[in-house]
């Protein structure tokens, strides 16, 4: 079944609420953060001063969504030791919260007795999903759309076990 979905950016622009984002993989091999990544693992560090360097369009839409007064929150289930990617994706995390999003980690040994979804996701106005979908070495594969009420339900109590352990991005050193 082939489905088209629209980019993340109409989707929060069409939110009003909510939108969280469930991340659970401790690699991504996104080709947009590439040359990030590469920069990261030679010893270059983003800093708050120098915004202009590394604000994009994706800090620009949690944002306006956060000025519209949709609540944004992310939680990440992360292996201990981490791996060099969730090193990265934390140096960069503060770069989400100025953006106005709400971010957790949550160690997976804390996780066992929790069922967690297969894949990641965002949940918009607790009425849509939207599954990322990537292979076994991280690379992106596409995204799946789910409105199933059951489904809807199962991601959100999910998610809300997730973030009431975890751990506030303030609180979670490396």
């Amino acid at each position: 079944m082939s489905q088209t979905v629209p980019p993340f950016a109409e989707l929060l622009a069409r939110c009003r609420h909510s939108a969280i984002h469930l991340e659970t993989r401790d690699v991504y091999g996104v080709s947009n953060e590439d040359e990030d990544f590469a920069a990261w693992r030679a010893g270059h560090r983003h800093s708050l001063e120098n915004r202009d360097e590394w604000w994009n369009d994706f800090h620009t839409s949690v944002a306006e969504a956060v000025g519209r007064g949709v609540k944004v929150r992310r939680a990440r289930v992360v292996s201990e030791p981490l791996s060099e990617y969730i090193r990265y994706e934390h140096s960069c995390t503060f770069q989400n919260i100025l953006a106005g999003e709400e971010v957790r980690w949550l160690p997976r040994r804390l996780a066992s007795d929790l069922l967690l979804p297969g894949n990641d996701l965002w949940l918009f106005d607790s009425g849509l999903i939207r599954f990322g979908l990537f292979s076994g070495e991280g690379a992106f594969v596409g995204h799946t759309l789910s409105d199933d009420p059951d489904v809807i339900k199962n991601v959100s109590e999910a998610f809300e076990s997730i973030w009431s352990r975890a751990l506030p991005h303030d609180r979670y050193s490396i």
